[in-house]
């Protein structure tokens, strides 16, 4: 619904222009009656609320911008973004959802800034994420060659074209390297958030477990020795059975589904 200042009663006017100027008080002024000084309390709450949040779920895209560039766009976020939400939890998604559709490059902002920010918002995804490692149907013993390795829900696997877990005010690369990045950020068994960089024949063989759950491991490998035409396929199943073995060691692979 289209808000028409002509049509609504005045009271509803009133909490337009008091929330507008909360938004964005250097292009809304405060409704007239309202001391600057209270009305000043609701601005730097909600404000620096907002703000400490995002910059608690976006640590190293903090620390790349000086205070003035942060503040400007987390400012400009604040006063034009309509979040969708009222859960503070999901700011991070919204924050993400701005930078991807809302905001415009500036000169300021890093290369790499919309993967950067997606890495460091699974990582707050992850650790508030309600999916459970259910164990049913699943042999933890089990051949990971002869049956089929499920991965936890918990392991999300990732590919990015710059090495965002590398990142920071130290190291902004100018371009993305030849090669792109593949990680899987997962929730241990202690609830700890961590990620573990693959190769990406293990990225492939993640990928083929995922999209075919009755492949085998040996299936989804010999797959791999094909697409890649190996000259020394065992030397392929070799290092992906350990591959796997240490995806199991780490919780990413649970076992093989019964």
């Amino acid at each position: 619904m289209v808000y028409n200042p002509m049509t609504e009663p005045s009271f509803k006017k009133h909490q337009y222009d008091f929330t507008a100027h909360l938004r964005d008080p250097e292009h809304n002024p405060a409704p007239e009656g309202i001391e600057d000084r209270r009305v000043g309390i609701y601005r730097d709450l909600l404000y620096n609320n907002v703000e400490g949040f995002i910059a608690n779920g976006f640590p190293v895209l903090r620390s790349i911008y000086s205070d003035d560039d942060w503040h400007k766009m987390v400012r400009d976020f604040f006063a034009r973004h309509q979040c969708t939400t009222p859960y503070f939890l999901e700011i991070s998604q919204e924050f993400l959802d701005y930078l991807q559709s809302e905001r415009e490059p500036q000169a300021e902002d890093p290369q790499g800034l919309l993967e950067l920010a997606h890495y460091e918002w699974v990582e707050l995804a992850l650790m508030v994420a309600d999916d459970n490692v259910d164990l049913i149907g699943i042999d933890p013993n089990g051949e990971l060659r002869a049956g089929h390795p499920v991965l936890s829900p918990l392991a999300w696997p990732l590919a990015y074209q710059y090495p965002v877990h590398r990142m920071g005010p130290d190291y902004l690369p100018a371009a993305p390297p030849d090669q792109p990045t593949y990680l899987v950020v997962y929730r241990n068994r202690n609830d700890e958030v961590r990620f573990l960089e693959i190769n990406p024949v293990t990225a492939r063989l993640i990928n083929l477990l995922q999209d075919n759950p009755e492949i085998t491991g040996e299936l989804a490998l010999d797959q791999i020795v094909q697409e890649i035409n190996h000259p020394q396929p065992e030397l392929v199943i070799e290092a992906g059975v350990s591959a796997l073995q240490e995806l199991q060691r780490y919780g990413i692979v649970l076992g093989v589904a019964k």
